[in-house]
């Protein structure tokens, strides 16, 4: 339950929001109670959770150009994978391939439901290649970047 006051128009309102399903709420304005429907359902947020995976041993590889969007990426070739924990668009790459990074170090900005959420590094480590570009539209699991 959530409550606000509200001036519209000059009149005070206080707003009182008792439950929200789906794309209906349950509202009360001014002792009034009212069913309110959104034209999109409302999401509401998760927590942020960030995959690591790693294999036995790293593989040299041969550079490849890094593709234009995160369309199912290729598994990476050993190292550390960092993933995107939600979807959302890709605002600022921090780091760039060669860089050497701390576990907990800023490397990407995501923005997910209105929100800018930091994306860190998983492991110490060199980043071996960004999966993503500044723009971009990524998927829950999406692999941003591999430290190895």
């Amino acid at each position: 339950m959530k409550e606000y006051k509200l001036k519209i128009n000059g009149n005070d309102y206080n707003v009182v929001i008792n439950d929200v399903q789906e794309s209906v709420a349950s509202v009360e304005v001014n002792g009034s109670n009212f069913k309110v429907e959104f034209e999109k359902p409302i999401v509401k947020p998760t927590a942020i959770k960030v995959v690591k995976t790693a294999t036995a041993a790293p593989a040299v590889s041969a550079a490849a150009p890094k593709p234009a969007a995160a369309a199912a990426p290729a598994p990476s070739a050993g190292g550390t994978t960092v993933s995107s924990p939600l979807p959302g668009v890709i605002l600022e790459v921090c780091v760039k391939e060669g860089d050497t990074v701390k576990n907990g170090q800023k490397i990407m900005v995501l923005e997910a439901m209105k929100m800018e959420n930091v994306i860190e590094a998983t492991a110490d480590g060199v980043i071996k290649s960004i999966k993503v570009n500044k723009g971009d539209s990524v998927m829950e699991g999406t692999p941003l970047a591999i430290i190895g």
